[in-house]
């Protein structure tokens, strides 16, 4: 994983100096409130509902045994002995004291990390794949470019203080783990008919309170235009987009409100003043971004173990669910990636303990290099196991409770932390995910519904994806009173579709029997070897809305 060489660990450094200072002045009263607001959110820190909170930056989901301790020490110390993984691959604090924060910065740049650019109105963490590297179907590996990006966007002095937030997806794979066409911008790197690496650039994705599928703005960007490109369409948004109205201040209305041609066109004139100047990427420039992701030094896994592994998997049922659900091909004969799963009753979505970070730190040295990866799902991977060792690994996740085997599963559950933590939130999410999986527990029946995809959100934010999830629940406020809305048919992957409302909310109390309903029809409805997806798709909406509604 990429290591920082004296420009970012001063940068860095610098940084927690400067913010140590600014806090300083704020708790003096030197600093008023509306001018520490742009500094404090720029170091990744909101003032939330109970306490305040900090967002920890994750860059393209990937953390080091040595960082995974340091968090855990950080939580020890500083918080409440646990952390909340997000959508974006980033670790969020629910309860540091504001007077901590410059010293929780200061020890995680010790580790190479930090929360710079996690929240305002600036480019946020770049994301992508959480196979990057490993994946059988990549033709491109996109941690090289999602560092370049990384580098460009950094305290870019021109992009500050854009009209609001703005994310950037990559993905270098045949299959979209990106959620790249939710994104202001998404780039899929691909390889034309000569082998020379093109990028595919979208504009104006994204979820939220007006929910989009981003646009195609360039088929075929030649890899040496990519930041000079992606300025290009940062400047037509800067320049353009509303301030007016933070509701309308996104990128998707602005690329909505013009059409994607005249869009393209503003692109296309400001990049003519800066395609071919200093930020133009070489190959000596690429090559060396390559050089901080090298391959580990896998041992070969004999043939012998890789038949001893089918053998196990076909003997013990438990094992075998394990590795259907929870264990992915590698493009590396002998090896697999395993996710952890952080889906329990007894912790929310995404929630990872001090005790639990430790013993993950140990696991991924021993087993995968010393990396683990973040996912969108709020789990977690160790990226390179040997099959030889997935037996050992499996038994001692499971006495961490991070062997559960329902992912890719209704019960692998995206939420965000919603009303028992969100200042914005209309409702909780927590315990609709925790009624949920009290509800759905039986495995035979997980696994006879297939791949289902259930988030919830908390708010018209969307930050738990309720629009793309095959299933969404959305929290909303009805005079004071906490309701649900269900929507139905979306996703996130290459035929990325947004999920239609099925009709009036619910009481929370509701919500499981709802879905029961939604899943009967499911499995009344479905063909054989019918996904969820597949079978809303050919029925609609309608068969769904007359039994949940049915008097």
């Amino acid at each position: 994983m990429y290591r920082y060489d004296t420009y970012d660990q001063t940068l860095v450094d610098e940084r927690v100096v400067q913010f140590r200072d600014q806090m300083d002045r704020y708790l003096a009263g030197r600093l008023g409130e509306d001018e520490f607001r742009p500094l404090r959110l720029q170091n990744g820190l909101y003032i939330q509902k109970h306490a305040p909170m900090l967002r920890i930056a994750i860059p393209y989901g990937m953390l080091s045994s040595v960082q995974l301790r340091r968090l855990a020490a950080i939580t020890r110390r500083y918080d409440r002995s646990y952390g909340h993984f997000t959508t974006r691959q980033n670790l969020q604090l629910n309860w540091p004291a504001l007077e901590d924060v410059p010293a929780i910065l200061g020890e995680l740049a010790e580790v190479q990390m930090h929360a710079i650019q996690t929240s305002g109105n600036c480019i946020r963490n770049t994301t992508s794949d959480q196979f990057a590297g490993i994946a059988g179907d990549e033709v491109e590996d996109p941690r090289p470019w999602c560092e370049l990006i990384r580098q460009w966007s950094t305290l870019h002095p021109e992009f500050a203080f854009l009209p609001r937030k703005f994310k950037i997806a990559v993905s270098g794979a045949a299959a979209d783990r990106a959620a790249i066409q939710v994104h202001d911008i998404g780039l899929r790197l691909w390889h034309d008919a000569h082998g020379e690496l093109k990028v595919k650039v979208l504009a104006g994705g994204g979820l939220g309170r007006t929910p989009m599928i981003g646009d195609v703005v360039c088929e075929a960007l030649p890899w040496q235009h990519l930041l000079t490109y992606l300025e290009a369409c940062v400047r037509v948004y800067n320049q353009f987009g509303r301030r007016d109205n933070k509701f309308k201040a996104r990128i998707k209305i602005l690329v909505k409100a013009l059409g994607i041609e005249e869009f393209r066109h503003r692109v296309d004139a400001e990049w003519a003043h800066i395609k071919d100047g200093p930020q133009t990427l070489t190959e000596a420039a690429v090559e060396s971004a390559r050089t901080h992701f090298p391959e580990p030094p896998r041992r070969p896994v004999a043939d012998e173990a890789i038949a001893d592994f089918d053998r196990r998997r076909g003997q013990d049922r438990a094992f075998a669910r394990f590795v259907t659900n929870n264990v992915t091909d590698h493009r590396v004969p002998g090896y697999k990636a395993v996710t952890l799963s952080l889906k329990r009753r007894e912790h929310a979505p995404g929630d990872v303990t001090a005790d639990q970070l430790e013993a993950v730190a140990e696991l991924a040295e021993r087993f995968s290099f010393g990396e683990v990866r973040v996912t969108h799902e709020q789990n977690l991977v160790l990226s390179d196991v040997p099959v030889d060792a997935l037996d050992t690994l499996w038994r001692e996740l499971d006495g961490l409770g991070m062997a559960n085997p329902t992912v890719g599963t209704l019960n692998d559950i995206i939420c965000c932390p919603g009303g028992d933590f969100c200042s914005l939130a209309n409702a909780v999410s927590i315990p609709i995910a925790q009624a949920l999986q009290e509800r759905f527990e039986d495995l035979d029946f997980l696994y006879d519904l297939g791949p289902l995809d259930l988030n919830i959100s908390g708010c018209m934010n969307a930050c738990g994806h309720h629009h793309v999830g095959h299933i969404g629940i959305l929290g909303v406020d009805k005079k004071g009173e906490e309701y649900y809305q269900i929507s139905l048919g979306g996703n996130s992957t290459d035929d990325a579709s947004l999920g239609k409302i099925l009709g009036p909310s619910f009481f929370r109390e509701d919500v499981p029997r709802v879905i029961d309903q939604v899943l009967a029809v499911y499995v009344q409805a479905r063909h054989e070897d019918e996904r969820f997806l597949d079978t809303y798709r050919r029925v609609g909406l309608k068969p769904f809305k007359e039994r949940v509604y049915a008097r």
